[in-house]
């Protein structure tokens, strides 16, 4: 289970991997210094503080670095993550005035996983006062939580049928992406103007619901014909997404306005085009 999490309008990537939560090293230095470069203020700060490097290099870390659902074309990224006690370790390491703040975040979050881990629906609950905090109607939220369930269904049937997690899982995200918009998963970020944004959270409701049923369609296909492995679920991959392909260039021709779209929810100023 992965997702981004906010701290004082900052995003914190995160995932739950054997029982507990590992937080993005660099979003959380990003969050605490506002540093433009927190890779380098990292190294930085680890000369400074010797017992910080032991304490990094000894078992604090996760090697290898956690596979993560966001920022690339295909949708995985490996990056280094620390548990709670070593996030805690680095924050008495850096001077800064928001880390008190951050470590009541931090029980915050693991309060939450509890409350979720004995009651799932209050995760949906939170991501669904989340995006109303972000300005989303309840109609595309309907329609992204909807297919945000048509894409688990997915991903559990590729990991059930010797699909690997992480490049696998991106490979057959990406032919079928490709497959019903005529463009990958980074151009149709590219067109949207995103970079470090999820997809799907910037869709339009049209979008999310061809990429839901692109999806929909690949599940049934591979599990129709037992599809295993990567190369078999590559071909059901094609087809899901041909099916997709077909209903939109049909919608398109009636209705004279293309699905691919480039509006988005970016901030005022960032934004090439908003979404109504």
């Amino acid at each position: 289970m992965s997702k981004l999490a906010l701290f004082e309008e900052k995003q914190v990537r995160r995932s739950f991997y054997n029982d507990q939560w590992w937080f993005v090293i660099s979003d959380i230095v990003a969050a605490l210094t506002d540093s433009p470069n927190p890779a380098d203020y990292l190294k930085k700060l680890r000369r400074r503080d010797p017992s910080l490097s032991d304490a990094f290099e000894g078992g604090g870390q996760f090697v290898p670095p956690l596979a993560l659902p966001f920022q690339t074309a295909g949708g995985v990224q490996k990056l280094q993550c620390w548990h709670v006690a070593g996030i805690l370790r680095l924050i008495q390491a850096i001077p800064s005035p928001r880390a008190e703040p951050f470590k009541r975040w931090l029980a915050k979050v693991g309060q939450e996983r509890l409350q979720e881990l004995a009651d799932p629906s209050l995760a949906l609950d939170r991501a669904r006062e989340h995006w109303k905090k972000l300005g989303r109607s309840d109609k595309w939220i309907a329609q992204r939580m909807t297919g945000q369930e048509t894409r688990n269904k997915l991903t559990d049937y590729w990991a059930s049928n010797e699909v690997k997690p992480g490049q696998e899982f991106a490979i057959l995200t990406n032919i079928i992406h490709e497959e019903w918009t005529g463009v990958s998963v980074q151009q149709h970020k590219n067109i949207k103007g995103l970079k470090s944004h999820n997809l799907r959270d910037h869709m339009t409701e049209a979008e999310l619901i061809f990429t839901a049923l692109a999806e929909l369609s690949t599940r049934q296909m591979a599990e129709t014909n037992a599809a295993r492995g990567l190369k078999q679920n590559e071909k059901a991959a094609r087809t899901g997404g041909g099916i997709a392909k077909r209903a939109r260039l049909e919608l398109e021709e009636k209705t004279g306005r293309k699905v691919v779209s480039a509006e988005n929810y970016l901030p005022a100023g960032r934004s090439t085009k908003k979404l109504n």
